[in-house]
């Protein structure tokens, strides 16, 4: 009994290590549509807001593209969002600690990239 219940530790300890190194292709948001109407500078700020809510550097590069950095205890994502007063785009710019092999990512990566994409949604029809 001992020994069953020392092998399947064992399993679980492997399963959990291999879970949580799963790598997944790169997640963009390709001209995703902003609820409601807004000026160009009405949207960086809805961009800007919806970032900095979830823990995201939100830097102003030029009117109509900014970068978006998070940092997450050794891990970095950094991405650029490209938007018009009707659209957004969220494309990879670079990482590290993320196992980005360039199409693969950690599959940690694609969920921050979603709820960006879904906070950004959400402060546009505020």
């Amino acid at each position: 009994m001992k020994k069953l219940v020392a092998k399947l530790a064992v399993l679980l300890i492997v399963t959990v290590g291999l879970a949580a190194c799963r790598t997944a292709p790169i997640y963009n948001v390709e001209s995703e549509k902003f609820a409601g109407t807004a000026t160009l500078g009405e949207r960086a700020e809805q961009i800007k807001r919806a970032g900095a809510g979830l823990g995201w550097i939100m830097d102003e590069v030029r009117p109509g593209v900014i970068q978006a950095t998070l940092n997450i205890r050794t891990h970095q994502a950094v991405t650029l969002i490209n938007y018009t007063p009707t659209t957004f785009s969220i494309h990879y710019e670079s990482s590290s600690n993320l196992k980005y092999d360039g199409n693969q990512i950690h599959s940690n990566y694609n969920g921050w990239i979603q709820n960006l994409e879904h906070a950004i949604v959400a402060q546009s029809s505020v």
